[in-house]
């Protein structure tokens, strides 16, 4: 297992600790929450630069890299929905995107197939969905609407992928 490998089952690893920290009665627990939540965005952006800059790219970590941002992701969405911050409705299309875009990666890898890695499209999503989470995490008086934007987005990212998915797999 090599070193973005590694900074991935980390990211994997952060995802009890924001459910430990987002629901204690802790001072600045919400400063504490965004902490671990930006810690994993940034071992994701450090495990992809490792990963392509010194040609660490593996299938492992192409498969395990976006399910550890997927968890993490859906995770702060249920603690989201646990402390009324967001709908049931807008959760339940991430989880709907999520899961569709983990399945689909799980059936091409049991297939055989290739995977995708991460497109800028992809990334540009990730960043703004993190922006949406800060903002849902203050309750922010926009975070709602603006995270509307960003799923309908992610819809359009993920589009993109099955597009590249089956190109590269004809």
């Amino acid at each position: 297992m090599n070193l973005p490998n590694i900074l991935t089952v980390f990211r994997l690893g952060l995802i009890p600790v924001y459910f430990l920290v987002f629901f204690s009665d802790w001072a600045y627990n919400m400063e504490l929450a965004l902490f671990v939540i930006f810690l994993a965005g940034a071992t994701d952006i450090l495990d992809g630069y490792l990963a392509r800059t010194y040609g660490m790219v593996t299938e492992l970590g192409s498969m395990l890299d976006p399910l550890a941002d997927k968890l993490m992701m859906l995770s702060v969405v249920l603690s989201f929905v646990i402390d009324d911050r967001i709908s049931w409705l807008t959760a339940g299309l991430l989880f709907f995107r999520d899961l569709g875009m983990i399945l689909a990666s799980v059936f091409y890898v049991t297939q055989g197939k290739k995977t995708v890695p991460a497109t800028v499209f992809g990334k540009a999503n990730t960043v703004l969905y993190y922006l949406a989470l800060l903002a849902l995490l203050f309750r922010w008086p926009f975070a709602e609407g603006y995270l509307w934007i960003v799923i309908i987005l992610s819809f359009v990212t993920s589009f993109h992928y099955l597009r590249r998915f089956n190109a590269m797999n004809i």
